[in-house]
């Protein structure tokens, strides 16, 4: 026998009907009823029919929830293939990600210890946790997935750290990108039309960058955060300007150097190892900055934005490409969610647009305009999970089961919470306005004009 707080215990055995056991058990912590079903170890299951079934193929994915309560526990037995869903993936999250939300956010730092030690006095919270181990076993917690980023050191946003977590995140091989991505090769929101291709789409995108740029032969355009360099060629390819791309990730890098140099635009594009705080040879006339914002942090916000409003000339402008949050009721409850920080973006972390607005302001820009894609990202992370999901086994050979498993449910999870209006993604263009006023835009910035050649 062994003792755990307070709780003695025996050997556990083999239980019928531990589906009926599991469910009895969610609902009552939950306090209503479960959406989906649950098929568990022992073969049984329950649940409303037709419903998206919740695969629990062992006890210790239980373990890691007993051990690690919440969103994290259940993020661990994904990884590790001890949960699964059988039916559509995207409505079983939109079921249970719903109902996490209508339960409502986080309180912030106070209020969770608060809850927590509410929660410890709770006769139902721990006739649950008695439950659970009876179902689970007595047993030591399971070793995290090899996927998971391990304890990281040190304040956050500085440049070892960010290099670090990028290097986590893009560094996982271009071969697993291609296949995810297409061959556009862009990881960021792309601007559908009501049909064509991911790539038409994308390139769509770069376009209407450009334009709001107003890119022109020989403009000299920062592409901070560079990915593997789709931005930079269309700039240099389609508009004649001439580009310096920034990335932390040498594997982007030698990438994005290769399809320069097959594009024949060596003259005109040079791609960096480099972190943008170190950048020094403005004045630039533009800057793009496409899903990197993310990666900067509450507490280099303000940094970021003055650092890339030094390197524009008067006039020049910065077009901002940024997912935001919804804001909090109280914004100290704000925190990373568990699953992307250990798994997908460790240190990313999201701001409501009305924030990021304000710091570029705060800097000295003129936000001149915002337009809102949340639709389009949606469409975009339907359109990776399919490539994902079409190449399974090949993605698992080249990262690992546990890593595909992570980009799948990351963009299934990240699809639904844009359709559902819990994220989104917006682009800033702002201004360095010379302090005569002129802003240099149109009238009517919003008809942006297709070049009339095509």
């Amino acid at each position: 026998m062994l003792s755990i707080p307070g709780l003695l215990i025996t050997e556990v055995c083999t239980m019928a009907d531990a589906a009926s056991r599991l469910t009895a058990l969610a609902e009552d912590l939950l306090g209503v009823p479960l959406p989906v079903a649950i098929r568990a170890w022992d073969g049984s299951e329950t649940g409303p029919p037709g419903a998206p079934v919740l695969v629990v193929r062992g006890r210790r994915a239980l373990r890691r929830l007993l051990w690690k309560p919440g969103e994290l526990g259940l993020a661990r037995a994904w990884v590790a293939g001890e949960l699964d869903v059988e039916g559509d993936l995207y409505e079983a999250l939109d079921l249970l990600t719903g109902l996490a939300w209508a339960r409502g956010r986080g309180a912030g730092p106070t209020g969770r210890a608060v809850r927590f030690a509410r929660a410890v006095r709770d006769p139902r919270l721990r006739a649950a946790a008695r439950a659970l181990i009876r179902l689970t076993g007595p047993f030591p917690p399971p070793r995290p997935p090899a996927e998971e980023v391990r304890r990281r050191t040190g304040p956050l946003h500085t440049k070892r750290r960010d290099k670090e977590a990028i290097s986590h995140h893009y560094d996982v091989g271009n071969d697993f990108y291609a296949l995810l991505l297409g061959p556009s090769m862009v990881y960021s929101c792309a601007y559908w039309s009501q049909d064509g291709t991911l790539e038409e789409a994308q390139a769509a995108k770069l376009d209407l960058i450009c334009r709001k740029l107003a890119l022109g032969e020989g403009d000299r355009l920062l592409d901070v955060g560079c990915g593997w360099g789709a931005m930079a060629i269309h700039a240099a390819r389609e508009y004649g300007a001439r580009v310096v791309g920034v990335t932390l990730s040498t594997e982007q890098a030698a990438y994005a150097r290769k399809r320069v140099a097959d594009e024949g635009l060596t003259e005109r594009v040079e791609i960096r190892v480099q972190d943008y705080r170190d950048v020094r040879d403005g004045p630039y006339d533009a800057i793009s900055s496409i899903g990197m914002a993310e990666h900067v942090g509450q507490v280099r916000y303000r940094e970021y934005a003055a650092d890339l409003y030094a390197l524009l000339r008067p006039g020049g402008r910065l077009l901002n490409h940024q997912i935001s949050r919804r804001p909090e009721k109280n914004e100290a409850a704000y925190r990373v969610d568990d699953f992307i920080d250990r798994y997908v973006f460790p240190d990313g972390e999201l701001a409501p647009v009305g924030r990021t607005t304000t710091a570029l302001e705060e800097a000295g820009f003129e936000v001149r305009d915002v337009e809102a894609l949340r639709e389009h990202y949606a469409l975009t992370l339907r359109q990776w999970v399919a490539n994902l999901e079409a190449g399974r086994a090949e993605a698992e050979r080249l990262t690992s089961p546990g890593r595909a498993r992570v980009w799948r449910l990351y963009m299934a999870a990240s699809a639904v919470s844009f359709e559902r209006n819990r994220i989104g993604v917006n682009q800033i263009l702002a201004v360095r306005t010379p302090g005569g006023g002129f802003s240099g835009l149109p009238l009517r910035p919003r008809e942006w004009t297709e070049r009339p050649d095509r």
